[in-house]
């Protein structure tokens, strides 16, 4: 298993604990890859656990070294969808798996930013729409195959006490989410 922009490692435990045999990481955060290193640190006598720092414009691993390779809520970060679902498709093994999320694109419409807290401040990040149609495109040059498409909801039971949010993010799709299959 495979996770392009893995974060404090969210994806690999899950992986993990299902019984994968092999999880790799890359994040172009070196903090992150540090608290993704922690928290898989009880798995690293049992598994073997790669953790390493790269792009998804350029990543830093083999052909085809994937049965399923995970890239959640990170596309929206690159202006070239393309190029990304490229790299997705050449590290995946043909027969793999690619699963890929964003942030749905109404909530561009809706005016959503990414955003978060460090440090008492707030910051917005870049984020670039991709539509459904740009993804279909894409995937059909690749010779990906869509498998399944899902825009879940936000479930208001996940929403933290005193979050400040948009209400209209319960009545809309909050993600868009591709299950991918890369031909033999």
């Amino acid at each position: 298993m495979l996770d392009i922009g893995c974060g404090s490692g969210r994806y690999m435990l899950h992986a993990l604990r299902r019984g994968a045999a092999r999880v790799s990481g890359v994040d172009l955060s070196p903090e992150m890859l540090e608290q993704a290193d922690v928290e898989l640190r009880p798995f690293r006598p049992l598994v073997k656990i790669d953790l390493m720092q790269g792009s998804v414009a350029a990543l830093p691993l083999p052909d085809a070294m994937a049965d399923l390779t995970i890239c959640g809520l990170v596309v929206g970060h690159l202006e070239n969808l393309h190029a990304a679902l490229a790299e997705l498709c050449r590290v995946t093994r043909p027969g793999g798996v690619v699963l890929c999320s964003d942030v749905h694109p109404i909530g561009h419409a809706l005016g959503w930013q990414r955003d978060f807290k460090s440090g008492g401040s707030h910051y917005a990040v870049r984020h670039t729409q991709h539509l459904y149609s740009a993804w279909h495109a894409a995937c059909a040059t690749l010779g990906l195959q869509i498998e399944r498409v899902l825009e879940p909801m936000l479930d208001p039971a996940d929403i933290p006490p005193g979050a400040r949010f948009d209400r209209m993010a319960l009545e809309v799709p909050v993600a868009l989410v591709f299950q991918l299959s890369r031909a033999s």
